[in-house]
């Protein structure tokens, strides 16, 4: 029989997950995903030049910036840029000087370099009029080597409490009539390539609930500086129905010292949805750390309206191809065409005996591979950055197609599928477009287009006490997993992420 306290325990879990908006269903589902895992990617090979990486040649250069132009002026592009995350690690090593931490080396040096070249930073004036305001002085505080009181004023709300910050909101770039925050430049990005024959430019930002009045607030005083412009821009919340439960190390659901079921977001993968409800044609996506002043913004740009070009060209080339496949007397040499550009162009792989398959198979396949969202990701050089690059993967079809793969869901005990990560020469920069619509001009269903194995979980704390979390496919990596994609390589000036704030003294961000 069950107990009273049991009983009650019971009710409060439902009411948990009413409140968080998911079912008891999904919530099971999940914690018998935490007992079973999700299965490693099995890397085929890694993506190279001419083998899944394409480089843009120069003699072509003119006719996909031609390509780019004609869809921008139809007002086909927009702009998608995740920019919930908060600068909390972008300052980690200070607020950890600041708290009294032991610091490693590395971390010890990065404090003093901040400190020693605190000046140049563009939120200098504003850490020096907020001082004031409390009647201190900045200069004094700096001179003295005042170190805490400077950061306690820098990252906590007794200041600018840049560490509750969305990382969006804090100033990366000085320009001769102020500072830029990273919103601001992704509007800057978007007026110089995107805006349509009219001047008008369309950006959806994914933000935080409690930072999104601030953050629109911010935004409006950004587009009055460009009257003559016109925006459209929307705002979205991750939905909480995407969160995922946490559990302990044991699998069972982990509870709050109030008693409450832990619910956690379930990374940038549970934006899909957002991605989807915006309704955009053609939609560039870029982290909102990924930006550089207007002085170094040229290769951006232009790589910007390739990588466009390139998608129009092709979704040109798979609806011609659609058509044709649709049209009842097409012939086997008209097939042959179609499969050939599906095999050259966009990286697909055909069954051995599709030449030995009836003329209705061959249509019938190429149809169903062809019927999908495309998107083409600008891959850099790898240098050595942490996370994602570009692999030839064996899939749950038995075919391989190219893939962004996360180093986390390789099993690197397996010593050939380390080897292979170890031979990667690209890295991904999250510089993706993606054609959203079928030739008829609607909208894919994009979780159609998921594999939901590709998620995975990792180890948190709360309050002392370690948790399993999980996270859903990425949105770059499982979530398009079943999309036509095309790798190609860009200029590695084009990555300029903000990681910590320390980047920001790099050469790109201060010229």
């Amino acid at each position: 029989m069950v107990t009273e306290n049991e009983l009650r325990e019971i009710e409060n879990g439902l009411i948990d997950i009413i409140d968080e908006g998911i079912s008891a269903s999904a919530l099971a589902g999940q914690i018998e995903r935490f007992k079973t895992g999700f299965p490693a990617t099995k890397l085929e090979r890694a993506c190279t030049l001419n083998d899944g990486i394409y480089r843009i040649q120069s003699d072509e250069k003119d006719e996909l910036l031609g390509c780019f132009e004609g869809a921008a002026a139809e007002g086909r592009f927009s702009k998608f840029v995740p920019a919930s995350g908060a600068a909390t690690r972008m300052f980690k090593h200070l607020l950890a000087k600041l708290n009294g931490e032991d610091l490693s080396e590395k971390d010890a040096d990065m404090v003093q370099t901040f400190m020693d070249l605190l000046p140049v930073f563009p939120f200098y004036g504003d850490l020096l009029e907020s001082m004031k305001g409390h009647g201190l002085d900045l200069e004094e505080a700096y001179a003295a080597q005042d170190y805490n009181l400077i950061l306690e004023y820098l990252l906590t709300e007794k200041g600018l409490d840049y560490r509750s910050l969305p990382k969006g909101l804090i100033p990366f770039h000085s320009y001769e009539d102020g500072y830029r925050t990273p919103f601001e430049e992704h509007i800057a990005e978007a007026v110089a390539h995107i805006k349509d024959r009219r001047g008008r430019a369309k950006l959806h930002f994914t933000v935080s609930p409690a930072h999104e009045e601030r953050i629109r607030e911010h935004v409006e005083e950004v587009i009055a500086k460009y009257p003559d412009y016109r925006f459209d821009i929307e705002f979205t919340r991750q939905d909480r129905k995407s969160d995922t439960v946490a559990v302990d190390m044991e699998n069972e659901v982990f509870r709050t010292g109030e008693g409450k079921i832990l619910f956690r977001p379930a990374g940038h993968g549970a934006l899909l949805d957002n991605l989807h409800k915006m309704r955009g044609d053609i939609v560039f996506l870029k982290n909102i750390d990924n930006v550089v002043p207007d002085s170094a913004k040229g290769d951006t740009l232009e790589y910007k309206k390739l990588l466009g070009g390139l998608l129009v060209r092709l979704q040109d080339h798979i609806f011609e191809c659609l058509n044709m496949l649709e049209n009842h007397n097409c012939s086997e040499f008209e097939v042959a065409a179609v499969s050939i550009f599906a095999v050259s162009h966009l990286s697909m792989q055909l069954p051995e005996n599709f030449n030995q398959m009836s003329l209705e198979d061959k249509i019938s396949l190429l149809r169903v591979r062809l019927s999908r969202p495309v998107r083409v990701c600008g891959m850099v050089k790898n240098e050595g950055e942490p996370g994602g690059g570009p692999f030839w993967v064996n899939g749950p079809d038995g075919f391989i197609s190219p893939q962004i793969v996360e180093k986390s869901q390789v099993n690197m005990d397996d010593a050939d599928q380390a080897s292979i990560v170890k031979t990667a020469t690209h890295f991904n920069p999250v510089d993706l477009v993606c054609g959203m619509r079928s030739p008829r001009g609607e909208w894919y269903a994009l979780k159609n287009f998921t594999d939901p194995e590709t998620g995975f979980i990792s180890v948190k704390s709360r309050n002392g006490r370690e948790l399993k979390a999980m996270e859903l496919p990425g949105l770059w990596n499982g979530s398009m997993a079943d999309w036509i994609t095309v790798f190609v390589e860009v200029p590695l000036s084009t990555f300029a992420p903000v990681k910590t704030v320390n980047d920001l003294l790099k050469d790109e961000h201060r010229k």
